[in-house]
């Protein structure tokens, strides 16, 4: 009996014991329960949504029950729905900044360079003209002004060329050749009458008689190169500009702007403001947010090497001394050989083209022994002028030697962009600057704590697997493509200069121009582009009033744009006479 008493006692205390228990884990968990469902501030919310500059107008001041929210997760928050609104905004806004930020520099690049390339070579033609001028008029004065526009028409048109006119290089260089053997001509044998016919059929014979050698020939292929590789070039900065300048604009759809918000504001909604998004999330999201901008990176990579390999053209391998003794003693031999055989010259011209009839004047006096019997020849070290020519020439070669450190700086910049588009996601989402680098102190998308999803690659089509932005792979971006087409058509271009072949440039005077840009221009314009549909734009600015026939082909590729420039003005101070 006591026995039985003593079992009944032990279970009744066992039984109150695991009442007790369970009393006492009730109450805990009704504490924890308490504490939970209390109310936490959002003082600091509230601090760092007015550093945004955004309204404390309805901000609440602790957690509120966020069954509203359609983007953060629901639960306790400090967010309501107008708040969620203005940050999805923010969060558009962030974006398009932090896009046009990290592309700034790169963009910068394309402007001020192709600024610095065209003022150097424009300038490297108005000197190159006004020295000739100078000179020319002071050594035949009135013989020269009389035969002045020869000279002034050829650097019409290689201006006019290199800002977009369609001018054939090779023809119009052959026609110089045939006006100044026409004048030439006519002074040699001055005791004659030479009608407009009779000194077409003297052109037709430059050809056959090669009255200057084989310099025209080869001052044509310098020519030639030099200017296709620097219009081209030119005209490559531009587009690079361009098509950096439109895809920088990036097209923010609304799947991404909800993948923004929740990276960027919904730690405000969870009371946690400070907490940076995680590395791998960031990637995620920008990778989807610009995956269109990264479709771009293949072929903007091939017109930057394509860029790369004309700037090997314009840089040149040898230094200006080395080249302008050479083009000034071809030049001389080309005067010489011309006044050698103008006994021969002219008698086979005389068969050909049939006997001139007299004048009736005689040879001047200054005609043929004073003006173009000279013998021409090059200056050599100790001659070399030192009057208002020879300070050109010195200015000239300033010119040129900035203008290869140009080129120099621009290949380094142009490597530099290599690879920029798909690098981008890379860039904005650098630790430190938008990320946090502690995997387990980072924002997931819902709360603090490591990410696990795996990073998608770069590219529209690798985006259907992506967690965190729902992208359309079957629509890409109108305006990405278009640039794509825009890139391509310059590469093409670029490859075609490389190997020393012209091409057809729009001319913004001839009817039916789409560039809007008109004809003629100020003393101050420098080459611009217009885009036209999906093509590449092309240089809309015309520099002349007068139309010239479409671009042809030329030769194959040659030596540096810069020596090329400083020769021809040399070439043509080498007709300077040296008395005997």
């Amino acid at each position: 009996m006591r026995r039985t008493y003593q079992n009944i006692k032990i279970s009744l205390m066992y039984a109150m014991w695991r009442l007790q228990v369970a009393l006492c884990t009730l109450s805990v968990l009704s504490l924890s329960f308490a504490g939970e469902s209390k109310a936490r501030s959002c003082s600091e919310v509230r601090q760092a949504y007015n550093a945004k500059g955004l309204s404390l107008v309805n901000v609440p001041h602790q957690e509120i029950s966020g069954e509203h929210l359609r983007v953060c997760p629901q639960g306790y928050t400090c967010c309501t729905s107008d708040m969620e609104d203005k940050l999805s905004q923010q969060s558009k806004l962030e974006f398009e900044n932090l896009v046009e930020e990290s592309s700034h520099n790169m963009r910068t690049t394309f402007v001020s360079r192709h600024k610095k390339f065209d003022e150097f070579f424009l300038e490297l033609l108005d000197n190159s003209e006004k020295s000739l001028n100078s000179m020319f008029t002071r050594t035949y004065g009135k013989l020269y002004m009389q035969n002045s526009e020869v000279f002034q028409d050829l650097f019409t048109e290689l201006k006019r060329y290199y800002t977009g006119g369609n001018v054939n290089l090779e023809e119009m260089l052959n026609d110089f050749w045939a006006r100044l053997l026409e004048r030439m001509f006519q002074l040699l044998n001055s005791q004659y009458h030479f009608s407009d016919d009779y000194l077409e059929c003297v052109s037709k014979y430059t050809d056959q008689l090669k009255p200057f050698g084989d310099v025209p020939r080869k001052l044509k292929a310098q020519v030639t190169r030099a200017f296709i590789a620097a219009r081209t070039f030119v005209q490559g900065l531009m587009v690079g500009r361009e098509v950096a300048n439109r895809v920088a604009k990036v097209n923010v759809v609304p799947a991404c702007v909800r993948a923004l918000t929740k990276m960027l504001y919904c730690p405000y909604c969870r009371s946690m403001p400070g907490l940076k998004p995680c590395h791998n999330y960031c990637h995620n999201v920008m990778r989807g947010c610009l995956a269109n901008q990264a479709d771009l990176d293949a072929e903007w990579n091939l017109f930057i090497d394509a860029m790369l390999l004309v700037a090997d053209r314009l840089e040149g391998p040898f230094n200006i001394e080395t080249v302008i003794e050479p083009i000034d003693i071809k030049i001389s031999e080309a005067i010489m050989t011309l006044q050698d055989n103008s006994m021969q010259l002219s008698a086979k011209v005389f068969q050909g083209c049939g006997q001139p009839k007299p004048s009736g004047i005689g040879r001047s006096t200054r005609g043929i022994s004073d003006v173009f019997s000279a013998r021409f020849r090059p200056y050599t070290p100790e001659q070399r002028p030192t009057t208002a020519a020879g300070t050109s020439l010195d200015r000239l070669r300033v010119v040129w030697r900035t203008m290869q450190h140009s080129v120099i700086e621009i290949k380094e910049k142009l490597k530099e962009s290599k690879r920029f588009w798909s690098n981008l996601p890379d860039d904005i989402c650098a630790e430190g600057k938008l990320t946090e680098p502690d995997e387990d102190q980072c924002w997931n998308s819902h709360t603090k704590g490591r990410y696990f999803p795996e990073v998608v690659r770069e590219g529209l089509t690798n985006q259907v697997n992506n967690p965190e932005v729902d992208v359309d792979i079957t629509r890409p971006d109108t305006l990405i493509r278009q640039q794509i087409m825009a890139l391509r058509v310059m590469t093409n271009k670029l490859k075609n200069a490389y190997n020393g072949n012209d091409i057809y440039f729009q001319d913004s005077s001839d009817e039916g121009s789409s560039s809007g840009s008109g004809s003629g221009c100020s003393d101050g314009c420098t080459t611009e582009f217009v885009f036209v549909g999906s093509e590449a734009p092309v240089i809309g600015a015309d520099r002349s009033d007068e139309r010239a026939a479409a671009a042809g082909k030329s030769l194959s590729h040659g030596p540096s744009l810069l020596l090329v420039m400083a020769a021809l003005t040399v070439s043509l101070w080498a007709t300077h006479p040296r008395w005997r």
